[in-house]
């Protein structure tokens, strides 16, 4: 696993993802190969990582309309760019869902 600093050559990328909960995008994540940081505290762990990677979970809930609410979960990935580019787009396949 990686250690608490972030190699220099890292990029951090931002970026948010709706309809999906805190836990499913850790599993998704989990499934891409990453861990959970604190294995002591896994369902309300924020924090995925693996040798190449890092990912921060955070949630919110965002105001569509009126009266429409959805969970959006913003996903900060680090590491190294052909490492994220590859990551992001996988974990973006994963969490992007048609229908209910």
């Amino acid at each position: 696993m990686v250690d608490d600093a972030t190699p220099e050559e890292w990029d951090r990328r931002e970026r948010p993802f709706r309809g999906i909960s805190r836990r499913l995008a850790a599993r998704y994540l989990r499934n891409l190969g990453g861990e959970f940081a604190d294995a002591d505290k896994p369902m309300s762990a924020s924090e995925i990582e693996s040798d190449d990677w890092r990912a921060t979970l955070a949630t919110d809930t965002v105001e569509i309309g009126q009266s429409l609410t959805l969970t959006e979960v913003t996903v900060t990935f680090e590491g190294e760019p052909s490492v994220l580019d590859r990551l992001i787009e996988e974990f973006r396949r994963k969490a992007m869902r048609a229908g209910g």
